[in-house]
């Protein structure tokens, strides 16, 4: 009996991971789409950097003698080769024209008016970027700044660097920043769209079957509830599928075209920080658990909308008290993320139709001792049975049910009687 079961789901398994991963749709979303985002980012970077050649290389000249080392500094530190030359009234002219020469990219002229208002002047070939114009714009103010401030006991960089303010809560379970509390809310997000995208495909896989009247062939060689399982299970895998695609996606990108990005544009010399900012191993396998656990508690109700209705018009009514279970804790996401150890974040995140989004960033944010971590996990287990236990009944009566879509009473019929 129970090698049949297995060999009925894991038939259904097979089906429906296969017709998914070889759709154009899966496809196209999943290999071509972050392709394409690539493309987009990486190959005008690189087109940009091949005629480019000088433009990495400045010339810094200054009538103040008291900003140009400031400023060289700065720009060597972004990544562009700087060299500093004597002030004169010709300066201009000269430079200029080397600079139409090819003998370098351009150069920035500093002068009293940059003293006195940070204004200065870069002469170049080609217009630059807005973000490279921005850079340049901010390193030269704050170098005017600085010089400014050099004073006697004050740390110009220092305090222009925005200072630091330690935050030390009393009995509190760890630290965070701001990185924490934005993998934190991408981490969410993901999580919500995906969930909610591919617990959908089990409703109108479901829905579909229906109408056809193939669930009638189907369920004539299997019961209704291994037919649900194996549903549920190969969309499953086919969601984890495009999350791995997706993550070896960005691994390529941050090992491979982030460097050579940052070399054609050091103006973006910040994105190397952001290999540091991904979460470890062990935060990707609780990201992972609790997209499965979410996964199987939405796509479970999610079929069993499916099986009760006749039609889409039907489905997008009923799935409605569905929509709300997963819409809710997505508008208290920023609440919990400003303070992920309140009463409000650890209550809502220990309510297991709500964990799958709302326990992550805190997580991501070290604010979730590991006692709650694990009892999110048990009562997202509880879910999943009484969503199983539920739908399966529901699928199994109305896999086969045609006509008006169920009342309540109805519905609860079923349940009794399956």
């Amino acid at each position: 009996m129970m090698g049949t079961a297995m060999t009925s789901i894991g038939a259904v398994i097979r089906r429906e991971y296969l017709q998914r991963v070889r759709s154009k749709w899966f496809l196209v979303a999943t290999i071509a789409g972050p392709l394409l985002m690539g493309a987009l980012f990486f190959v005008p970077v690189y087109l940009d950097s091949r005629n480019e050649s000088t433009e990495r290389d400045l010339v810094v000249t200054d009538a103040t003698d008291r900003l140009a080392d400031r400023v060289a500094s700065r720009l060597e530190d972004a990544g562009y080769t700087v060299r500093v030359e004597p002030w004169s009234e010709a300066a201009v002219e000269q430079l200029s024209q080397q600079a139409i020469d090819g003998d370098f990219g351009g150069f920035i002229r500093l002068d009293d008016q940059t003293l006195e208002t940070g204004n200065a002047s870069f002469f170049t070939t080609s217009r630059p970027s807005s973000i490279r114009r921005l850079m340049m714009q901010s390193l030269i103010s704050r170098s005017v700044l600085e010089a400014a401030l050099e004073v006697d006991g004050v740390d110009a960089a220092a305090l222009l660097a925005g200072g630091d303010l330690r935050v030390e809560v009393l009995d509190e379970v760890g630290d965070s920043d701001d990185a924490d509390f934005l993998i934190g809310f991408l981490g969410s997000m993901m999580l919500y769209m995906v969930i909610l995208l591919w617990a959908v495909a089990v409703m109108r896989a479901t829905l579909e079957e229906k109408t056809s009247r193939i669930a009638e062939i189907i369920v004539s060689a299997m019961r209704p509830t291994y037919l649900m399982l194996g549903k549920i299970i190969g969309v499953g895998a086919v969601g984890l599928t495009q999350m791995f695609v997706w993550a070896v996606s960005l691994a390529l990108v941050l090992v491979f075209a982030l460097p050579t990005i940052v070399a054609a544009r050091p103006e973006l010399a910040a994105l190397q920080e952001v290999p540091a900012m991904l979460p470890g191993p062990g935060a990707l396998t609780l990201f992972v658990g609790y997209f499965l656990f979410g996964f199987f508690i939405f796509a479970g109700m999610y079929a069993a909308v499916g099986a009760m209705c006749n039609s889409d018009e039907e489905a997008q009514q009923a799935q409605i008290p569905v929509m709300f279970l997963i819409i809710t804790p997505a508008m208290f996401l920023i609440p919990v993320i400003e303070d992920p150890s309140s009463t409000l974040s650890v209550s809502l995140s220990l309510f297991p139709f709500f964990s799958p989004i709302l326990m992550w960033p805190r997580v991501a944010a070290s604010a979730a001792p590991v006692w709650q971590i694990a009892l999110s996990f048990v009562l997202m287990a509880g879910a999943v049975f009484a969503v199983a236990w539920l739908a399966g009944r529901i699928y199994k009566v109305g896999l086969l049910m045609t006509g008006k879509r169920p009342t309540l009473p109805e519905l609860l019929r079923w349940v009794r009687e399956a």
